[in-house]
């Protein structure tokens, strides 16, 4: 009955010694400059915004970065109001900020996702003219502050 008793408790211990192994070794492979790369990503410039899109595209060549690609797109408000193709800019907002509470810095970061989406969306409006373009300026001016707000 000991020797079983031992035998188990061996066996038990050994599994949990490779569990703890293997989560270790998840946690390791994380890359170290993924701080750096998630920056980069959400800063509020076109070429932030591009090479986000880029990796967006191709999320496998990221995997071992463990990002939330996730997204609800606008949440509540509509993805695309008056026509105006606003879904990919909220969808690199919500990468933002998933990502950045999961790193525990968020507060931090905040304000200048809110900035990014804000500039992103001005950059779509810029395919508009006229009345349509004022349309789309406010309309992006709205999102803007409501992120802002309750973001």
């Amino acid at each position: 009955m000991r020797r079983r008793l031992a035998t188990a408790l061996t066996a038990s211990s050994l599994s949990l010694v490779a569990l703890i192994g293997t989560a270790s070794t998840a946690q390791a492979a994380v890359p170290a400059d993924k701080a750096q790369v998630l920056s980069n990503w959400t800063q509020t410039s076109a070429s932030s915004y591009n090479t986000w899109a880029a990796a967006r595209s191709n999320q496998a060549a990221y995997a071992a970065y463990q990002f939330d690609w996730s997204t609800d797109y606008c949440s509540t408000s509509p993805d695309n109001p008056f026509g105006f193709p606003f879904a990919t800019s909220c969808a690199r907002h919500d990468f933002g900020y998933r990502n950045y509470k999961a790193a525990g810095t968020f507060s931090t970061n905040k304000s200048r996702l809110d900035s990014a989406l804000y500039e992103d969306l001005k950059r779509v409006c810029v395919n508009y003219g006229g009345a349509t373009k004022t349309a789309c300026d406010g309309t992006a001016w709205t999102y803007y502050q409501a992120v802002k707000a309750f973001g």
